[in-house]
């Protein structure tokens, strides 16, 4: 679904890459941009555990790392909040399980689990 309107910050850049994809088609002619210091900072709060993960590890070398470590990133971050179909926020063994299957870690997890279990309940 394309979108009606795009709030962006006061950036000088954004009108014209904004212009650039209306006249490339990549946006609909109906869509508007929204310019506001305020209006997205609820969307750019949910991107600060980035920064604080990124600044540590000095940078990238890559697009292609860059890439596929933010969007881990972001991914994990999506699993914390119980944006995963089938894990629930809060759910930690369930976040664990999701991770093991995903990379076919079942076995270990499960003894891992139920070790933690265990150490609980003594």
């Amino acid at each position: 679904m394309a979108p009606r309107v795009i709030t962006v910050d006061k950036n000088a850049a954004s009108p014209k890459a904004f212009n650039e994809l209306k006249a490339a088609g990549d946006l609909a002619a109906s869509c508007e941009l929204r310019q506001s210091k305020y209006l997205n900072t609820l969307i750019e709060q949910d991107h600060r555990f980035v920064k604080r993960l990124v600044k540590p590890s000095m940078g990238f070398f890559s697009f292609k790392t860059a890439w596929n470590t933010l969007q881990g990133y972001e991914r994990m971050n999506m699993l914390r909040k119980g944006q995963m179909h089938g894990v629930e926020k809060g759910n930690i063994v369930g976040q664990i399980s999701f991770i093991a299957n995903l990379f076919g870690l079942v076995a270990y997890v499960q003894q891992e689990t139920r070790l933690h279990a265990h150490r609980l309940l003594s």
